[in-house]
């Protein structure tokens, strides 16, 4: 590609989105056991792009080892020293806990093993919100930013847990700042309500717990098949008029096996990158996969730092 052509080029939307959170302070994160390339390298990278301040958690002659085979420079960065990933987990949330980070980034451990340290009902970062996880996607050939969830923590979510799935994600598209009110489109296989299926249920009870203010911040659909959702003449050949169908931006699945596939489908046949972001914990953790492109783990914690930066500016002040 020619020089010119690539200036001409314009910014995709994980572009702004990073370029969005440098702009704001840089977020400090717990990043825990980053101890191969990729996850040291996100971290790293991440700081020197202004969108983190990290604290690396994990055994730090690993960590420095990693780090100078790669040719990652981590002098700058406070390493907390543990024994194995177990540890570095614990200690990590330990950490966030005395107030030294404001997010939990994963690195080269498993996502149950930091995952059961989130979610431990002792010690660890649960709220009265059921914990979610949604995929941040750039698809080429759709205009918006389109969110996808929950396709990683809940496997089959009830009523009350899609609730709070949905709650999660508004609040990110709307802190973040994505936008205001985003269309949220409840998936199933087809657009009326059936016996049969049961997701078209929850789809059409959720829509009614919106209007009834049960979930707020989004305009809701549902049940919607995919296509539907998201292409505008299908909706209009299927006669649905609705100001969300067509042109969703919050797709919610309607468990994690449709939603693991669905991410992974537009990863591959569309070329879509996917920032994945856990929420309804004490703070946003990044869940990062060892198949991430570089810009997509960056784009993970441009979400996540944008979120918390939000937070922090609407956190209640404690007068003197």
């Amino acid at each position: 590609m020619s020089a010119d052509a690539t200036q001409t080029q314009p910014p995709s939307k994980y572009d702004r989105l990073i370029a969005a959170a440098r702009a704001v302070p840089p977020t400090p994160t717990i990043v825990v056991h980053p101890c191969d390339e990729t996850s040291l390298r996100g971290a790293v990278e991440s700081a020197q792009a202004g969108i983190i301040r990290p604290i690396l958690v994990g055994p730090d002659k690993k960590i420095r080892d990693t780090a100078a085979k790669h040719g990652l420079d981590v002098g700058a960065f406070e390493i907390v020293d543990t024994a194995h990933s177990d540890e570095s987990a614990t200690r990590g949330v330990e950490l966030i806990h005395a107030g030294k980070g404001e997010l939990l980034m994963k690195g080269s451990l498993h996502t149950d093993e930091l995952m059961r340290a989130v979610t431990a009902k002792a010690g660890g970062l649960r709220t009265d919100r059921r914990i979610s996880h949604v995929f941040v996607m750039d698809v080429p050939a759709y205009a918006e930013t389109i969110f996808v969830t929950d396709a990683a923590i809940n496997i089959f979510p009830d009523l009350d847990a899609k609730r709070d799935i949905i709650q999660n994600a508004i609040d990110l598209y709307v802190q973040a700042g994505f936008g205001k009110s985003p269309r949220v489109a409840i998936l199933s296989a087809v657009e009326t309500v059936t016996s049969k299926i049961p997701s078209t249920i929850e789809a059409a009870a959720l829509c009614k717990m919106a209007d009834r203010g049960q979930i707020t911040g989004g305009v809701l659909d549902g049940p919607l098949a995919f296509d539907n959702a998201i292409d505008e003449e299908a909706a209009r050949i299927k006669g649905i008029k609705s100001e969300v169908a067509g042109r969703a931006q919050i797709l919610v699945v309607p468990d994690l096996e449709s939603g693991n596939m669905l991410a992974k489908n537009l990863a591959y046949f569309a070329k879509a990158d996917g920032a994945g972001v856990v929420l309804g914990a004490r703070v946003p953790v990044v869940l990062t996969s060892r198949a991430d492109s570089p810009r997509a783990r960056m784009a993970s914690c441009a979400v996540a730092a944008l979120y918390a930066h939000a937070r922090r500016q609407h956190a209640p002040t404690i007068a003197a």
